[in-house]
């Protein structure tokens, strides 16, 4: 038996299916304006930064096909952004909890691998 999707509502006429942690069934679906909404829902407010650091995990995501565990997106974000942007902390800052998951979800992308 598959399980339960859930709906979130961007207007009266799309609804976007997430799976049961949150996370995009369908990638296609995922633009600037779903992000919004799922930030929103975090009570996340996306800046520059914010899109920085979902560009690197989009990027990330087409070069290899999933979406970056936490040393990965450290690394990646220290190649992309620089020394400064490519720590825990800066990531924990923006993306509080795991950032590794909310950024994958914002970006529209599966759960990375090896995150709980």
């Amino acid at each position: 038996m598959s399980e339960p999707k859930i709906y979130r509502y961007l207007d009266a006429q799309q609804r976007y299916p997430l799976d049961p942690e949150g996370y995009l069934v369908n990638q296609s679906d995922w633009d600037e304006a779903v992000a919004h909404l799922m930030a929103e829902e975090e009570g996340i407010t996306l800046t520059t930064e914010h899109w920085e650091l979902i560009e690197v995990v989009r990027a990330f995501y087409q070069r290899y096909e999933m979406a970056p565990a936490m040393r990965p997106l450290v690394k990646a974000t220290k190649n992309a952004l620089g020394e400064e942007k490519g720590r825990s902390i800066y990531l924990m800052q923006l993306f509080p909890g795991s950032p590794a998951k909310r950024i994958a979800r914002l970006a529209g992308l599966p759960k990375p691998t090896n995150c709980l």
